[in-house]
């Protein structure tokens, strides 16, 4: 079966065509790309190669996901601060992740959940590339490829007021969508097969797919998508 260069899985025409355009995007060092697309699809593998193809390979990649952390600690992670900038803050402060992706790739997954109130703040950062850590008085310049991921409409977020447009016109200047698994069934094989032989050694077995499961799998239409079938082959591989 066929692994695609850096690590990615799948020779569909659908999803060779999103890897073709994110290879160009990597290789003229464009930013603010999205990353849009139902979840499970793969947004996070797509941000890691896009890193891969660019120059700044060899630097940080940096992943937050902005539904995971309350909006005072998603700020201080984002931004960092300084000692004593708030109750519980650890001596000498803290670098945000922001000012750690210089010179590499700051991966914002789910933006679509991000809090209003850090969304003006990280405007102002695709601004003027300026970070200020809280409780600070000193702005710090960082370069750094910025790529966002959502499987949220954002036009309806921008209509209930729940996502900044400015903002959304920032993330979205190079915009590509993640086929979901059922329209690239294709890359059914070549996952089961995939995953099947990653799990197999992982758990020390040699367990085999018939051709009557891999049918049903290829007809299966996947809500979950690939992360999904990695749930199915794994259980399969354990409890089979």
């Amino acid at each position: 079966y066929e692994v695609n260069r850096k690590g990615v899985i799948g020779g569909s025409e659908s999803f060779s065509a999103v890897l073709r355009v994110a290879s160009k995007l990597a290789q003229m060092e464009v930013s603010n790309l999205l990353l849009r697309g139902e979840s499970g699809t793969g947004k996070g593998l797509l941000a890691k190669y896009i890193h891969k193809c660019s120059n700044r390979r060899d630097r940080s990649f940096i992943q937050i996901n902005c539904a995971a952390l309350p909006d005072n600690l998603l700020e201080a992670e984002l931004f960092g601060y300084e000692e004593g900038a708030f109750t519980g803050a650890k001596a000498g402060g803290k670098v945000g992740l922001i000012e750690l992706s210089h010179g590499g790739t700051l991966f914002l997954d789910e933006i679509g959940e991000l809090p209003l109130s850090l969304q003006g703040k990280l405007l102002k950062y695709f601004d003027d590339h300026e970070v200020m850590r809280l409780g600070g008085i000193e702005t710090k310049k960082v370069d750094c490829t910025i790529i966002a991921a959502t499987n949220r409409d954002l036009e309806h977020l921008i209509r209930k007021k729940r996502f900044r447009r400015d903002l959304y016109y920032r993330i979205n200047t190079f915009t590509l969508k993640v086929p979901p698994l059922r329209k690239r069934s294709e890359d059914v094989f070549d996952l089961v097969n995939y995953y099947l032989d990653s799990y197999n050694k992982k758990f020390g077995t040699e367990k085999k797919i018939s051709l009557a499961a891999f049918e049903v799998l290829q007809n299966y239409r996947f809500p979950g998508n690939v992360r999904e079938l990695k749930s199915i082959i794994k259980k399969g591989v354990v409890l089979s």
